[in-house]
């Protein structure tokens, strides 16, 4: 039994190793200027077409950086979540943590026009993460080159978005863990969360915070029990509607304030007080806190390039949709 029990575990770790190669030789795969050829003015287009909409409609910029964050951690960056259910699977778009994405639209009518100037070359993953670098550039946050090449995916399943997806209810442990799964560290996870400095959330994903913490109708110990009155003024225990700020004051604008709220312990989901339950996440918050964000900038422009090179499908693997929503 003992050496049945060992050739498993060197033929786990064996597969791990694969694994963690192939996701790296995959990336390798990716480079700047992949269109340069085939596409020439395939950047300026989606820039472009993708201003038309986020100079209407600065809100959003959030949920399309939150949908190529929900894309990578799935699959990997292959544009999965943009796939619609079919009559015999439901696809990751309709999970529940993806309802709140919206933004198809903008991707739908970037992958348009690009499909005219140039037919069947720009995939929709990269479409997507570019999408998204443009996005938060538009509303005063970084600008970052991106690695291109990504290839689209053909398989989507609601399932995987619960088991890979991290939620707003995780502890820093969970969050540390699923981070780490994706070959992205303890100071990526801290510099990314930062993407919460934009956007909304629906009362149901942190009221259990204020009502309900621990079953017994508590209120969460780490969140500043201040906050806890304003939020409880907005959201009712059942609400499912309404929108809340994820970053008052500033919720359309990419800035560190959210480092600021989240040292002040007024985080609004438990995934944003659990970066203050870790030595390394703490400390990282604390200096963007009271440097007025020095670094976040930078960092969270490598941050986003070392997550859009997970898991992607390069060379012949997948292929190049013509339609977002829909396989070939």
């Amino acid at each position: 039994m003992g050496i049945r029990q060992k050739l498993l575990s060197f033929l786990f770790s064996q597969l791990i190793l694969v694994l963690m190669v192939s996701n790296h030789s995959n990336a390798m795969g990716l480079k700047l200027g992949y269109y340069h050829k085939t596409c020439p003015n395939a950047e300026s287009i989606i820039s472009k077409t993708s201003y038309r909409f986020i100079s209407r409609a600065p809100t959003l910029a959030a949920p399309l950086l939150r949908m190529h964050f929900h894309d990578c951690f799935v699959r990997g960056c292959d544009g999965s979540v943009l796939l619609n259910s079919t009559k015999t699977n439901i696809s990751e778009k309709d999970a529940i943590p993806n309802q709140s994405l919206r933004g198809y639209h903008v991707i739908d009518a970037v992958k348009s026009a690009v499909e005219e100037a140039c037919p069947g070359v720009v995939s929709c993953a990269d479409i997507l993460a570019l999408v998204a670098r443009d996005s938060v550039s538009m509303i005063h946050g970084p600008y970052w080159k991106v690695p291109l090449g990504r290839r689209d995916g053909r398989v989507s399943i609601l399932n995987e978005v619960f088991a890979e997806l991290p939620a707003p209810f995780a502890n820093i442990t969970q969050l540390k863990q699923m981070f780490a799964a994706k070959g992205l560290n303890t100071k990526d996870l801290a510099v990314l969360s930062g993407g919460h400095t934009i956007g909304t959330s629906h009362c149901i994903g942190f009221t259990n915070r204020l009502y309900n913490f621990t079953g017994k109708g508590d209120t969460d110990p780490s969140m500043d029990p201040k906050y806890i009155v304003k939020l409880k003024q907005k959201c009712k225990p059942r609400d499912t509607t309404t929108l809340v700020e994820m970053d008052p004051g500033s919720f359309k604008t990419f800035d560190e304030a959210y480092y600021t709220l989240v040292a002040k312990r007024r985080g609004l989901f438990q995934s944003d007080s659990a970066l203050l339950d870790d030595p390394e996440t703490k400390a990282y918050v604390i200096l963007q806190a009271s440097t007025h964000g020095s670094t976040f900038a930078k960092d969270f422009a490598e941050s986003m390039v070392k997550m859009g090179q997970v898991g992607v499908l390069t060379g012949n693997q997948g292929e190049i949709r013509k339609h977002c929503a829909l396989v070939n």
